[in-house]
């Protein structure tokens, strides 16, 4: 059984990216942000977990979530990293055909483009069952037209593309099954509108329309017949990529707090002293140290090549990160007490931005009812 305690090329690498995202300004700005990304690819973060024959660091997921920990921990995630190269890379590197990971694995690995994706739909929700975004062939020219509309696209305006996910008809059952496809940014029908969030974010979200949108046999990643096991070997990374996230928000949140409790002083006493203020902190740094557990045991389980076994830990991990964000973030602001609502401390906007882990990509009733009856055994309520 692989050790959960992190190798010393872990730990260096967990060091390196702290004084990396330490040295960054902390900022909502787009062109901090992007160039932020661009530095982090530099340096090999972006692509860590891509093959190294195209051009990544040859490690895994992973590496990758602790990447993405780390700059969350200081202040400057980086939410396309869940996008670009945890679903997509990690789709196209298992299932792409030789050409397809030659033209975007170096790409994406050096950051030089990236990839958004699109499951989503506005009457499917978490049931990915109900997507009725299809996929057709065209007799005559082979080509595939996909039809359909999907919502909370991150990063579409900054993509040079973004992964589809339609359905495709069984000829032999009449069944709908998942396929998924690259979809350039401009290509013909494919039309995107900006959502209008109160998430305070740099990566903003978009709703599609496919309106007959050709695009060429080879524009399909991986095997027509492959359906939901091409599927989940993206939404497996991407949970996990989630907790990352979520963890690493709650700790940038908590080392606020703390550095304030330490300072701020009532009635000649730092208020870190008192018990009402200690032991709600060191519980959201348990509960978050819990989850980064979980979160490494479904990374080391996915990079393993368990499938199953990833899938059930990184909906746990997912679970438990956002709840230890949310938890983080609620005591963070409480600590600070008017001074968690001000810009000056920068903690109000993570109370919107804590929400995400418990809603995205999959809500924690989603992960109860999966913990129910797929680990549980009890009878399924939908």
């Amino acid at each position: 059984m692989t050790t959960l305690i992190e190798s010393e090329d872990h730990k260096s690498l967990r060091a390196a990216v702290s004084a990396f995202a330490q040295a960054h300004p902390h900022t909502l700005n787009a062109e901090d942000n992007q160039r932020l990304w661009q530095d982090a690819a530099k340096l090999g973060y972006i692509g860590v977990n891509l093959p190294e024959a195209y051009g990544g660091g040859g490690a895994g997921i992973t590496e990758l979530a602790l990447v993405l920990e780390e700059l969350g921990a200081a202040g400057n995630p980086l939410l396309m990293m869940i996008v670009s190269p945890a679903i997509c890379g990690t789709v196209i590197s298992r299932f792409g055909t030789e050409e397809q990971k030659r033209e975007w694995l170096p790409s994406l690995a050096d950051g030089t483009r990236l990839m958004a994706f699109g499951i989503t739909e506005p009457d499917a929700g978490s049931n990915s069952h109900r997507i009725t975004t299809t996929a057709r062939r065209d007799a005559a020219t082979g080509e595939w037209v996909l039809t359909g509309r999907k919502v909370f696209v991150s990063g579409v305006d900054i993509a040079d593309a973004t992964l589809i996910v339609g359905r495709t008809e069984d000829a032999r059952t009449g069944k709908l099954k998942p396929c998924l496809f690259i979809v350039p940014r401009d290509a013909p029908g494919f039309e995107r509108r900006a959502i209008d969030m109160e998430l305070n974010a740099v990566e903003r979200q978009f709703e599609l329309t496919l309106d007959d949108v050709r695009l060429p046999a080879e524009a399909l990643v991986g095997d027509e017949d492959a359906g939901l096991l091409q599927l989940f070997a993206g939404l497996n990374p991407e949970r996990v990529m989630t907790a990352a996230f979520g963890i690493g928000m709650g700790r940038y949140a908590l080392s606020r707090a703390l550095d304030y409790a330490r300072e701020r002083t009532v009635w000649k006493t730092p208020i870190g002293a008192h018990q009402a203020i200690a032991h709600p902190l060191a519980q959201a740094h348990i509960d978050l140290e819990l989850a980064r557990l979980m979160m490494q045991k479904a990374a080391h389980l996915y990079d393993a090549g368990d499938d199953v076994g990833a899938g059930e830990a990184a909906n746990m991990a997912k679970y438990a990160a956002g709840e230890a964000c949310v938890k983080a973030v609620d005591q963070a602001v409480h600590t600070l007490g008017g001074n968690g609502l001000t810009r000056e401390y920068g903690l109000a906007r993570l109370i919107t931005a804590s929400r995400v882990a418990r809603i995205a990509p999959v809500s924690r009733e989603m992960i109860l009812n999966y913990v129910s009856h797929q680990t549980l055994g009890l009878p399924k309520s939908y």
